[in-house]
């Protein structure tokens, strides 16, 4: 059975009855917190390309002059620094808030203002602006637990934990997805995706088209889906994992055979 947290909400139930009448795939409005990452980047050309309004927040003028040069609008500012009603102010109008930020597992305080109080922040900015739909990036639970690390790689982890349960509590339309380890290898289009996948490794260039494709499906709504190269294409794995969402049954994906 999914992942679920209260009852569900008006507004979900106004987006999947948008998705049963054939409109699950109009263009949004998305707002992508992280976007001058590897996966932020990505992602933000995989909307663009479906006809998506794409906005997101950076630092530097520098890059805010790079994506106004492809229709990407941005806002600068500093996460860390941000008040949840600055970040209101510039995620309202939005029918979709991305959270791809992330510190990597350094510094404790970086990882704290960015992994955990960023996504609280967001949390409540969403409810602020009356946004109502916010997608979280996340980790896998047991990554690199074959090894011993760093104490300030194990806070992280922690953090990411605690960001999850923020989210998964906020009484939103919300979901998360968990990528393997994180490479940059040319995309296959192939994945395996789940509530419970095998800790491997997927490409950035796999787990931004994945999270395009479930931004456009309504019927992902507070899950915890987990990500893993594997052998079903892209779109078919999305497609499996609503309707299992939408059923609470399991659905048969069937390998790629090109």
């Amino acid at each position: 059975m999914r992942q679920q947290s209260g009852r569900e909400g008006p507004w979900i139930s106004n987006i999947k009855f948008q998705y049963n009448l054939g409109m699950g795939r109009h263009s949004m409005d998305i707002f992508v917190i992280g976007i001058t990452g590897r996966i932020g980047r990505l992602l933000a050309d995989h909307l663009k390309d479906r006809g998506d309004n794409v906005k997101g927040l950076t630092r530097s003028t520098r890059d805010e002059a790079e994506f106004a040069a492809v229709g990407v609008k941005t806002y600068v500012g500093d996460l860390g620094a941000m008040t949840p009603h600055d970040l209101a102010a510039v995620v309202t109008g939005t029918d979709v808030i991305v959270f791809t930020a992330g510190s990597n597992g350094g510094e404790r305080g970086v990882t704290e203002a960015i992994d955990r109080d960023g996504v609280a922040k967001t949390v409540e900015a969403a409810h602020l602006a009356g946004v109502r739909r916010v997608a979280l990036v996340s980790v896998f639970p047991e990554a690199w637990r074959e090894r011993e690390l760093p104490a300030d790689e194990e806070y992280y982890f922690a953090a990411k934990k605690e960001a999850e349960v923020t989210l998964s509590h906020s009484g939103l339309d919300w979901f998360i997805l968990r990528p393997s380890l994180l490479t940059d290898d040319a995309s296959t289009g192939l994945i395996a995706l789940g509530l419970a996948e095998v800790h491997g490794q997927i490409s950035r260039g796999d787990v931004a088209a994945t999270l395009a494709h479930l931004l456009h499906e309504p019927r992902i709504s507070r899950q915890i889906l987990e990500l893993n190269e594997g052998d079903i294409r892209i779109e078919a794995a999305v497609s499996c994992a609503a309707a299992e969402a939408e059923t609470e049954t399991a659905a048969k994906c069937s390998p790629d055979r090109a």
